[in-house]
């Protein structure tokens, strides 16, 4: 039986009355919103079941490593 891989993508929204660095990470613009000047929302797309091939794809642009999910660059399961 092949692994399930879960993928979700979610949208953060920030309004600002200064230009916002595109460089920040996710606890920076959780700051700006939180403690900052800056008011925000995060929305959800629905989650969707991806495959290994699919998995590995999406964490090589990510430019991680599918290894990271125990899979070679084509999806395949590894043995460790």
């Amino acid at each position: 039986m092949s692994k399930k891989f879960y993928r979700r993508v979610f949208k953060v929204e920030v309004l600002s009355e200064e230009s916002i660095d595109d460089n920040l990470d996710l606890d920076e613009i959780n700051y700006m919103i939180t403690e900052g000047h800056c008011s925000g929302s995060v929305s959800a797309a629905p989650e969707e079941v991806v495959d290994g091939a699919a998995a590995a794809k999406l964490l090589l642009a990510q430019e991680s490593d599918p290894s990271f999910f125990g899979l070679d660059d084509d999806g395949n399961e590894v043995d460790e």
